[in-house]
């Protein structure tokens, strides 16, 4: 699993995974449900700790890599509705206390300042495909699982689908 981190589950309960097959047919497969798939970058892109990207996560690098592109420029300037717009819904929060919430988009709105603290900010600030790791039908996380990462779908966008924030603290203590 990589990293030490437990699974988060999977709050839309729509992991794409296309576990036990090939990861050339897992990018054939990504690629098929993508209007103008970036081959030569996914698979240069592909793995990930873990596994295949595209088996473990049922789309490309290259829309992870878009995402992730999307969530560090929302977090750069601070805006929490670009930043919402990256989340899929229902967000599952898990606060330093290790409290679970399943936040609607109203809930997340009104808990912004929380859910998006300035050391979540941080870490969006500078995520990048390099720090994923990937779990078969869980999806992608970074820092222990501070963030989890979803596709809805076979080749569609992956979307922020956990915040755990205990799991931020646990990675900045092994980052120091």
């Amino acid at each position: 699993m990589g990293c030490g981190a437990s699974p988060a589950p999977d709050p839309a309960g729509s992991g794409a995974a296309l576990t036990g097959t090939a990861p050339a047919d897992c990018l054939n497969a990504v690629w098929k449900a993508q209007a103008t798939p970036n081959k030569a970058f996914d698979r240069a892109h592909d793995q990930a700790d873990g596994g295949s990207i595209s088996c473990a996560t049922g789309t490309s690098a290259s829309a992870f890599a878009a995402t992730l592109a999307a969530i560090r420029a929302a977090a750069a300037s601070g805006d929490k509705a670009k930043l919402a717009a990256q989340v899929g819904l229902p967000l599952l929060y898990i606060d330093s206390a290790r409290k679970r919430r399943k936040l609607d988009r109203d809930q997340l709105a009104s808990d912004a300042a929380e859910v998006f603290s300035p050391a979540v900010l941080a870490l969006l600030r500078r995520i990048d495909l390099g720090d994923l790791a990937v779990v078969p039908h869980e999806g992608a996380f970074a820092d222990l699982g501070a963030v989890w990462l979803v596709a809805g779908r076979t080749g569609g966008q992956p979307r922020i689908v956990t915040i755990d924030r205990q799991a931020l603290a646990e990675a900045a203590k092994n980052h120091s």
